[in-house]
Formats: structure tokens, sequence, C-alpha cells
């Protein structure tokens, strides 16, 4: 049982990579990043499609692969906690809910950490933010750096450099205090008796 579940593990593990470097590939265009994007749509795009579905936007931004991604990743930790320890309990139960939860957020959180850190190093290089590539990043930044601007600063006028800065040291301070916290917690449920 542990051996099937290691091998499902990897298999979502790697499944999931090629759905990710699959919407990374949807962001470029070119002759050179076809043939590479139709070989991975084979495997990746009914499981995607299947998600499409719902019609999950924010603006021009399809997000359905994220729903696609945190169930894969739901998925995988489910697999590697099996694997890991091979029983059932409560404890596990609870554990396994709780590092599911986590692993939909962290997915979302790094998601949001990476287009935040893209958009500086655009504001930086003073990259043309005109192009398909860039304006997806700046229309995704533009709308987490709302929110989290609204909650850290209310009303205060700020710089969008240092805003992006400061947005980018809270979400990785809040990601790495969740993790640690969550490990903790999910490391005592599993080792409930019951």
């Amino acid at each position: 049982m542990q051996i099937l579940m290691t091998v499902l593990s990897t298999f979502t593990s790697l499944y999931m990579l090629a759905i990710f470097i699959r919407i990374l590939l949807t962001w470029f265009s070119g002759p050179n990043l076809n043939a590479p994007g139709e070989f991975l749509g084979r495997f990746t795009d009914p499981y995607l499609n299947w998600f499409r579905r719902f019609r999950l936007r924010a603006g021009m931004l399809d997000l359905s692969p994220l729903l696609a991604l945190a169930l894969l990743s739901l998925a995988n930790q489910i697999f590697a906690t099996l694997a890991r320890y091979g029983v059932i309990t409560v404890g596990f139960i609870l554990a396994l809910l709780l590092r599911s939860f986590w692993s939909a957020l962290s997915f979302i959180l790094g998601f949001c950490i990476i287009i935040l850190i893209l958009r500086l190093i655009a504001f930086f290089a003073q990259a043309d933010i005109y192009s398909p590539f860039w304006r997806i990043i700046d229309t995704i930044s533009t709308s987490l750096l709302f929110r989290i601007n609204r909650i850290l600063f209310g009303a205060r006028i700020v710089h969008f450099r240092n805003s992006l800065i400061v947005s980018i040291i809270v979400l990785v301070l809040v990601f790495i205090a969740a993790l640690v916290l969550i490990n903790l917690a999910a490391v005592s449920l599993v080792r409930l008796p019951f």
C-alpha cells in the first residue's frame, strides 16, 4: 500500500509540474514554443478542460488552472501522507485535512509571491509591460497590490515600488509563519493515539 501511494504521489507531482509548464507556455507565443505546448497539451488539457467549464475568471485571467492544481496538490498530499504513515486514524484524517488546506493555500500564496516578484523585476528592468506576458503579470499584480495595500496602508498613498517590496515581504512572512504553524499542528494531530 505504501509503495503504491509513493508512486501515486510521484505521479501527481510530475503531472502538476507538467500543468504548470503548460500554463507558462500559454503566456508566451512563438514557433519554438508551439511543439512543446502541443505535446504537453495532449496530456494536460483533458484535465484542465474539466475545470474550464466552471468559467472561473478574474478579468482576462482564467483561474480554473489554479483550482485544477489545488485539487492535484490535495491528492498529492493525501498520497504522500498515506505513503509516509500507512495507517488511518482520526488524528491522521485531521492532519490530512489540515495539510490539504495548507497545500491549496500555499500554492496560492506562492503564486502571488512569484507574480509580485516578477512585477518588481519588470519595474526595475523597465520592461515593456505592454507585451502579453507582462500585461498578464501586471493585471494580476495590480489586483493583489490593491487588496494588500488596503489592509496594510489603509487610505495612505504609497509609492508603487515600496508597495511591491512591502507586499512581497509580508506575503513571504505569512507563508513562513503559516508553514511552521501548520506543520507543528499536523505533526501533533498525527501523533494522536486514536
